[in-house]
């Protein structure tokens, strides 16, 4: 109530958000580190929200905060099964093909990336959506910051499929000490990836 009488704060809020969506999700682009680009994806994420909160989306800024909770701690257990696999590796450079190798991770990763991407059916897409209609159509909101806005969910989709190619699919760039050792993490591990998924 506090924010909707200071309608010249929303529109700092707002801009910093947009703002802290896009840079970030170009820092994201360029990561090889698994964690990284997931750390980098989730300070975009943050600033989406804020630009919820700028164009007064109260609802769809909270609602992007569980929804991005659930994707998130998949990807980021996900991204823990694969560091085990790899004995450690954390570097995208040096994995692919892990799909063959690690099914039930690859599938909880995959659902968890399509639904941070913001595609339908899943809960990223609606949360995302309502930010991005609230966003053009808001009084406190304008084109740029839907810009910014959609443009920061096209590079989300972009480094989240980035991730999963160089992780997942291709060849196995792994040396032999590492290929030998590669496996599907034990059921403590993926039965989490699952609920979340």
């Amino acid at each position: 109530a506090l924010y909707e009488l200071a309608p010249g704060a929303l529109h700092v809020v707002a801009a910093v958000g947009g703002a802290t969506a896009l840079f970030a999700a170009t820092i994201g682009l360029v990561q090889t580190d698994i964690k990284k680009v997931l750390a980098y994806s989730t300070v975009s994420q943050l600033g989406y929200m804020f630009l919820g909160m700028g164009v007064a989306a109260f609802a769809g800024g909270i609602f992007h905060l569980m929804t991005h909770a659930f994707f998130k701690a998949c990807l980021f257990l996900g991204s823990g099964s694969v560091i085990h696999a790899m004995h450690h590796e954390q570097d995208m450079r040096k994995m692919g093909g892990l799909r063959k190798y690690m099914p039930v991770t690859y599938r909880t990763f995959l659902v968890s990336t399509i639904a941070i991407a913001g595609i339908p059916p899943l809960a990223g897409f609606f949360s995302k959506d309502e930010i991005l209609w609230k966003a053009w159509s808001s009084p406190l909101g304008n084109p740029l910051l839907w810009a910014l806005g959609a443009v920061g969910a096209g590079l989300t989709a972009f480094y989240m499929a980035r991730l999963v190619f160089l992780t997942f699919w291709g060849e196995c760039r792994a040396d032999e000490h590492t290929k030998h050792h590669l496996h599907e993490s034990p059921r403590s591990m993926t039965m989490p990836l699952v609920v979340l998924a």
